[in-house]
């Protein structure tokens, strides 16, 4: 569990699929726990019967026959055979759980890419318009099903929300599913599995699954341009991020900033961390990012740019409004 509620656990299942791997990992710890009790307990005897016999002469022993041993030997053997043939059963069973079609008329299909290091979110609609374009925090409805689209624009990734889904690797150029079906609300954190580079372990993401009314309040929130400046700050702010470096690389809905390197700015204030989940969002630290975002994230593609304290203070302004 992480700090403000968020969960990251393989032992808390809030969907289907998740639940089908934890019951799968309780089978297997079970089994795997009673089979070391028996051998555990075969060995102590066996120790036991041969301090035994050792402090008897060879003529007292009572040493098994080679009948004896062949039957322990077949029986034991017998029964690897059949725990094998469970946990096998018992995995082909799981894995057809998790990879059996969930997609139908009600299902969000979400378009995932990964970036070194960060999430690129798209929601589909056969309306352009109400696509929603955001970064680094998936919404996604309760019981209804989930297709994620997920592919790599770099190396490969994998992603990983332990509470929702197994592991599912990006591969550049290749698009593959995950499909959900959360169960459960809450916010819960989403991991890249795969080593991908120097900030491997802070690319991130919030995965809040919502009610129905929630999500698309959420969704219909997303699909509005930005927010325009209210004062004069905001406003300095504003010219800076869609005429200067920022609109190089970020897009920003309903300005003239349309970049698409780096992740989308639309409703930049309403996420709940920055940097791929490396700090929970607040202005202290909007304020520390944007003035060095090396010294943030070492090794991360938005370079340092230099600003002025009075073009710092604009741009934190303006981003704080994107919400």
């Amino acid at each position: 569990m992480f700090a403000h509620g968020i969960d990251q656990s393989v032992l808390s299942p809030a969907g289907i699929q998740a639940a089908s791997i934890h019951a799968l990992w309780l089978l297997m710890l079970w089994v795997c726990g009673a089979v070391f009790v028996v051998v555990m307990a075969a060995l102590l005897l066996s120790i036991v019967r041969g301090i035994n016999n050792n402090n008897r002469s060879k003529q007292d022993a009572e040493l098994p026959s080679e009948r004896v041993l062949a039957s322990g030997v077949g029986a034991s053997v017998g029964l690897t055979v059949l725990t094998l043939i469970l946990l096998l059963v018992a995995s082909i069973v799981t894995g057809r759980t998790v990879g059996s079609p969930l997609a139908g008329s009600s299902a969000v299909t979400i378009a995932i890419t990964g970036h070194q290091w960060w999430w690129e979110i798209q929601y589909e609609d056969a309306v352009p318009s109400r696509r929603v374009v955001t970064a680094n925090e998936l919404h996604i409805p309760i019981n209804r099903p989930v297709v994620l689209k997920v592919t790599s624009r770099d190396v490969i990734h994998s992603f990983w929300v332990p509470n929702l889904a197994g592991k599912q690797d990006l591969i550049p150029g290749r698009v593959t599913d995950i499909q959900i079906l959360p169960q459960k609300t809450g916010t819960f954190r989403g991991q890249c599995a795969e080593f991908c580079g120097v900030e491997h372990a802070n690319m991130a993401l919030n995965v809040i699954v919502e009610s129905k009314s929630d999500f698309e309040r959420w969704v219909a929130a997303q699909q509005r341009p930005a927010f325009a400046p209210m004062t004069k700050l905001e406003l300095s702010g504003y010219r800076y991020v869609t005429t200067r470096e920022c609109s190089a690389c970020h897009n920003i809905g309903g300005t003239p900033a349309n970049g698409q390197l780096a992740p989308d700015l639309t409703h930049f204030a309403s996420r709940r961390s920055i940097a791929a989940g490396t700090l929970p969002m607040s202005t202290g630290n909007l304020y520390g990012w944007v003035a060095d975002p090396q010294s943030q994230k070492p090794g991360n593609k938005m370079p340092t740019i230099g600003m002025s304290p009075d073009e710092l203070h604009a741009v934190v302004a303006y981003l704080g409004r994107l919400k």
